[in-house]
């Protein structure tokens, strides 16, 4: 295996790869010389600063690259039948990823998207479960970083909650409502949508990559009971009504005052049951990796393939075309789009004296 682009996360991929015991990293290739050549070293393979040499070497390989240089890069191992993990999203564009989604199918390689959540054990958990959700909110929020620019926020970050609703919902997204704003760029930088599915379930999605904690959460509600995923500490909350409310309800105007009275101690003891699942022993890129390898060796379906991926892109696209039509003012004639906002009345609050120069 290679991995192509050891920026941030390339450099994960190439040290986890480079640990397994049944996997030959043959090289590591990045534009960026001086990061590449202490990637190899550190890891005591070949650099490369372009990628075409390790086509005829590998039998499979991971793109780490900017996202707009994931179709050029894609394609030239797809169209050899050369397996790929692309890092999510697949593609700049729906077009684009849709192309390398056929030309994997056309050639028979394994194509699986870099959505890692997919592997964190507290959605793994979820989805093992009976679950109708009927009402979803996605926040994931976090401080700017520098990286990924080139992209906005809904490909950065929201088409991880994107995917994932897809997967839990199961159903097809029929209407779409969003707005965002660029804060940092031409790209919006924070967006939110509330997607209406076809089975009835309404899911509002925030992402932002202008906030000073990072937060990456989800809230469901379901006739089965509610559930709440907490991403990056890898929880999953349970909460389900007792088996006598399932039976009998719980009206609180029909009870004796005495026991009204202690309804709302006895609440999460007595009448509903919680329970928390806590996944933090797994490393969900390592658990990637590993599937990805066992897909190319048994020519098994990738978790998250091609089709999954291009299927997130098409909302993410649905939502985009919402955020840079969105009207301010409420007509055509105001502001527009993510990159033009009403002109400020005045400070939200006083602004703080000027400290004195030293």
């Amino acid at each position: 295996m290679a991995v192509i682009g050891v920026g941030h996360l390339g450099k994960e991929h190439a040290r986890i790869l480079a640990s397994l015991p049944d996997v030959e990293l043959v090289g590591v290739a990045d534009v960026n010389a001086e990061q590449v050549q202490a990637v190899a070293r550190r890891l005591g393979v070949p650099a490369f600063t372009e990628y075409w040499p390790l086509l005829n070497l590998v039998d499979a390989a991971t793109v780490v690259v900017p996202t707009r240089f994931h179709f050029q890069v894609a394609a030239e191992f797809l169209r050899r039948g050369i397996p790929l993990l692309v890092e999510k999203p697949l593609a700049a564009a729906l077009d684009e990823a849709e192309t390398l989604a056929e030309m994997a199918a056309r050639h028979g390689a394994a194509l699986q998207v870099g959505h890692i959540e997919r592997f964190n054990p507290a959605f793994e958990d979820l989805v093992s479960r009976p679950l109708q959700p009927k009402f979803i909110t996605c926040e994931r929020l976090g401080p700017f970083t520098g990286r990924s620019t080139d992209i906005g926020v809904v490909h950065d970050l929201m088409i991880h909650d994107l995917d994932l609703l897809l997967t839990l919902v199961g159903a097809p997204v029929v209407s779409v409502e969003a707005l965002g704003v660029s804060l940092f760029g031409p790209h919006e930088d924070v967006a939110s949508a509330r997607l209406h599915f076809a089975n009835g379930c309404v899911a509002n999605v925030t992402a932002s990559r202008a906030s000073a904690a990072p937060c990456r959460k989800m809230h469901v509600w379901a006739p089965e009971g509610y559930a709440r995923l907490d991403y990056q500490k890898r929880t999953l909350t349970l909460v389900q009504p007792s088996a006598l409310i399932r039976q009998q309800g719980l009206d609180p105007n029909k009870l004796e005052p005495a026991l009204r009275a202690t309804l709302r101690d006895d609440l999460f003891t007595k009448h509903f049951e919680r329970v928390q699942i806590d996944g933090h022993g797994q490393d969900q890129l390592t658990c990637e990796l590993r599937h990805f390898i066992q897909c190319v060796r048994t020519g098994s379906r990738p978790r998250v393939n091609g089709a999954d991926a291009c299927a997130a892109l098409r909302v993410a696209q649905r939502i985009l075309e919402c955020v840079r039509s969105h009207a301010w003012n409420g007509d055509a004639v105001g502001p527009v789009g993510p990159s033009q906002l009403p002109t400020p009345i005045g400070p939200l609050f006083a602004d703080r004296p000027q400290q004195d120069a030293a």
